[in-house]
């Protein structure tokens, strides 16, 4: 039996299969979910996994069995899911574990029109009523409709940026084996984009390398046939292809801030004045840009939940994480990477200059990357850098510790799940950079030691 304590987070349910999650823990659940959301149908869609599939049935049979109709739309992307949720207007359900390795298997949820669902939100009341219907089984009576909504997903993709009039582009894409080997071919199908795949062949089992381009070492291969074709850029997507990364025409990787205020720019020239969010660990260069285009910059904290709700509340047209997520209120507000690597395509083939200096105007300080430390007592890191930084610096604890000096800035953050501490600092000057840097990881170590 599964453990639905454990496996649901607070954004998400995410666990091993099957000591964590079992099909018995996912037709509980999807039965909960109706009762929970009040849902008379409700969309299903699933990845690459190998327990994808009996999962996701589980959880279908679970759903009938309290009366709810059910589109199954089979093979998708998270971004494809929340496409379906959007356009029939239905409660929806990915089965998918992201970027996880391969024994992971998780449920992503959304009210109809791509809302999430989180902890506050109605996730903690489906864990409690999936638990009390955990080995109880009722007879389907709902429908089953098998739809496939492939083509459906890609045409309106095409409707919101429109890629037919750019110059011809060598894109190579590494898709780590996962949706993004599904769904690329149907997107890219008609503008001029001469596609080389890596790693396309539909795999949970992630035989070449982790499905997660967070990390430096899963984008080598990419960054190879970047410079082995003479690309114009290479794309690499995370296992359910709602994140996607970048790298220019010399492989060297495209700064996820970069990428917020190049889509940023675009959406603001087709939205004068609009609101853009980006979280607190964004470049500084983020807002600026946002404001030099005219648009309201709004900060919020680090995860997709804050993210939504602020774009929810403000009506922002676009959002960006510096996890290379990013949100389109033209999408549900729900995030895409496929469409933020639209956004990049067209940027770039509008105009004949290479991505590299395309990007560079977006590109004005020098940033660590995350940084992670495990520290035990994060609150007595956390009392030790403020007092060290004292007086040196605008103190502000919207998402952890950021201070804040002249041309320099740092957040410091406890992870919600692990015992680590994340650092990110960013100067004008790399030789700041590396110092504030160093002496925040310095203080931090000694409390780990």
């Amino acid at each position: 039996m599964g453990d639905l304590a454990k496996i649901f987070k607070a954004y998400d349910v995410r666990g091993v299969v099957p000591d964590e999650f079992d099909e018995q823990s996912a037709e509980a659940v999807g039965a909960a979910f109706v009762e929970v959301t009040g849902a008379t149908s409700v969309v299903v869609a699933h990845d690459m996994r190998e327990s994808s599939v009996p999962l996701s049935q589980a959880f279908i049979r679970g759903a009938r069995s309290r009366r709810a109709d059910v589109v199954n739309a089979g093979l998708g992307s998270t971004d494809l899911l929340y496409y379906a949720s959007g356009s029939l207007g239905l409660p929806g359900v990915m089965f998918t574990a992201s970027h996880n390795p391969a024994r992971y298997n998780g449920m992503k949820m959304c009210r109809a029109g791509a809302v999430p669902i989180g902890g506050d939100t109605g996730l903690s009341e489906i864990r409690d009523r999936a638990a009390e219907l955990i080995g109880i089984t009722a007879t389907p009576s709902g429908s089953l409709i098998e739809k496939d909504l492939l083509s459906g997903y890609a045409d309106h993709l095409r409707t919101l940026v429109d890629l037919s009039g750019i110059r011809p582009l060598k894109v190579v894409v590494d898709a780590g084996n996962g949706m993004g080997g599904h769904t690329v071919p149907a997107v890219f199908d008609g503008p001029p984009i001469e596609l080389t795949p890596l790693y396309f062949e539909l795999d949970g089992s992630f035989p070449n390398h982790e499905a997660n381009p967070l990390e430096p070492q899963n984008l080598l291969d990419l960054q190879r046939a970047v410079a082995e074709t003479g690309a114009d850029l290479g794309l690499a997507f995370d296992g359910d292809a709602d994140r996607c990364w970048v790298v220019d025409e010399r492989g060297a990787s495209v700064s996820p801030s970069a990428v917020t205020a190049l889509v940023a720019a675009r959406e603001l020239a087709k939205y004068p004045g609009a609101t853009i969010i980006h979280n607190l660990i964004t470049s500084t260069g983020v807002p600026e840009i946002v404001r030099e285009h005219g648009g309201v910059p709004v900060r919020t904290r680090v995860g997709h939940s804050f993210i939504k709700a602020e774009m929810a509340r403000t009506g922002a047209v676009f959002g960006g994480e510096h996890s290379a997520h990013y949100y389109f209120r033209d999408f549900w507000f729900a995030d895409s990477g496929m469409l933020a690597a639209m956004h990049v395509l067209a940027a770039l083939g509008e105009q004949e200059r290479p991505l590299s200096e395309v990007v560079g105007a977006y590109s004005r300080y020098h940033a660590t990357g995350e940084i992670n430390s495990a520290v035990a007592d994060q609150g007595e890191a956390l009392r030790l850098v403020r007092e060290s930084f004292a007086g040196r610096g605008e103190f502000d604890e919207l998402d952890g510790l950021t201070v804040t000096g002249s041309g320099w800035w740092f957040n410091l953050r406890p992870s919600n799940t692990e015992p680590l501490l994340r650092l990110n600092a960013e100067a004008a000057d790399e030789s700041k950079m590396t110092a504030i840097r160093d002496e925040v990881l310095a203080i931090v170590g000694k409390v780990s030691e």
